[in-house]
């Protein structure tokens, strides 16, 4: 019997209304959000079955007290696709920052990086 259930990832954030709309610009779909009322401090979003959240880095050093980094690569979004060129075009086109343009890797992927508003990496990938 499994212990656990419904994975999901937490991204924190400076800015989580912020990187919220720039998920949600992807395809991504609020389905939580603290307070639902003023600047909310955790902000839950669902592609197909993949949930991420988008959570205050003040909120969790102070409510949770941990430690969490502001910047660098801390995590990875990984989105699969059909058309990684296309989808490279198209995210960049709305302000993403360009990583690494689309690329063949291991010769049956093809690949391309982009960072969300707070510097985490997105891959953007296809089977080739």
């Amino acid at each position: 019997m499994a212990i656990f259930r419904t994975p999901q990832v937490i991204l924190f954030s400076s800015d989580v209304a912020g990187s919220a709309s720039f998920y949600e610009s992807l395809g991504f779909t609020e389905t939580f959000r603290v307070p639902t009322d003023g600047d909310p401090i955790h902000i839950d979003l669902v592609l197909d079955d993949y949930r991420i959240g988008i959570a205050s880095i003040s909120s969790t050093r102070d409510d949770h007290g941990l430690a969490p980094l502001s910047h660098g690569q801390r995590a990875a979004v990984i989105l699969w696709t059909d058309d990684t060129p296309a989808a490279f075009k198209t995210v960049t086109s709305k302000g993403a920052k360009p990583l690494v343009s689309p690329h063949e890797w291991l010769g049956r992927l093809l690949i391309a990086w982009i960072e969300d508003p707070d510097g985490h990496p997105i891959q953007i990938v296809q089977n080739l």
